[in-house]
């Protein structure tokens, strides 16, 4: 596909802007819809184009991109009048980055194929510096001719971009991806608890943690901020708790048991349910402090 090529933005938020402002580096003329007009003005600014509807948005493009919150997002932005698939000229690609559920991923492919559309379901992940670095890593389900029409495309805002089957599986592997990364959010959580709980030096011990096999990109992400208290969002556990409520409920359809994914998905629950869902997913810690106590480790750390 030539980087002359147009593309329809939709949905500006904290990874979708800067992957639009990538598109837009790499040549490609990118329009972009965003419920805040703010954020069209950022992609403005970065050399895009504005457009005040869906509709105008994707109105002669060859390339449509949805980054939304949830599935309802997601259907709300491609059906109707107004939406994706009464606007889009045939045969354009539709290509979800949203992280929705599997079975909404498969039934709307089929409704955007009806309409003459060619859809890829294709979530990512790396959070807003993968997005901000254009490194993402992509887990894309749908035809194997579309994706290869999409490679420029997607190798201008990821790194690590894999086809793994048919429609709704890049959503599925998406979901797996999720539970993996909680559980590490969780684990790493409590090993810092534990570790302060004992007066050791953090920051040597997350060093030492890091290049052994307990190492992982959570840990390299996440480990200072977790150290610094510093949630601002990258990624929002609100999102993530809407994540593990499509891991478990599609785990319970597959007749799939899975224990600890169950356990995270409550603790990210009872993190949400503190008041934290705004907070990066890093937050967890927050939930791992107040059950611990924040009286018992001090008393703990000062025996």
């Amino acid at each position: 596909m030539s980087n002359t090529q147009n593309i329809a933005f939709i949905g500006l938020g904290i990874m979708g802007l800067p992957m639009a402002i990538n598109l837009t580096k790499a040549g490609f003329n990118v329009t972009g819809y965003n419920r805040s007009p703010e954020k069209v003005a950022e992609l403005v600014a970065a050399g895009g184009t504005g457009a005040s509807s869906v509709a105008e948005a994707v109105t002669g493009a060859d390339v449509i991109i949805t980054m939304v919150p949830d599935s309802a997002d997601v259907e709300g932005v491609v059906t109707g009048a107004d939406g994706v698939f009464a606007n889009a000229k045939l045969g354009a690609l539709w290509i979800d980055n949203s992280s929705i559920r599997p079975d909404v991923a498969a039934r709307l492919s089929t409704e955007a194929r009806a309409a003459g559309i060619r859809p890829l379901d294709a979530p990512v992940s790396g959070g807003e510096t993968g997005a901000i670095d254009a490194v993402l890593s992509i887990m894309v389900g749908g035809d194997s001719a579309d994706f290869a029409d999409a490679g420029a495309v997607l190798n201008a805002v990821g790194k690590t971009i894999v086809h793994v089957g048919p429609s709704g599986s890049g959503q599925t592997v998406k979901a797996a991806n999720q539970l993996i990364v909680a559980a590490n959010i969780q684990a790493l959580s409590e090993a810092v608890v534990f570790l302060e709980a004992y007066g050791v030096d953090t920051d040597a011990a997350l060093k030492v943690l890091g290049g052994g096999l307990a190492g992982s990109k959570v840990l390299d992400q996440k480990g200072q901020k977790i150290l610094d208290r510093n949630f601002e969002p990258g990624f929002r556990l609100a999102l993530h708790h809407k994540d593990m409520g499509i891991v478990t409920s599609a785990a319970r359809e597959a007749g799939v048991i899975l224990p600890l994914g169950a356990i995270v998905a409550q603790l990210v629950a009872s993190t949400v349910a503190s008041g934290d869902g705004a907070l990066d997913h890093s937050a967890l810690f927050r939930g791992v402090e107040r059950l611990s106590g924040k009286s018992e480790v001090a008393a703990l750390s000062a025996s």
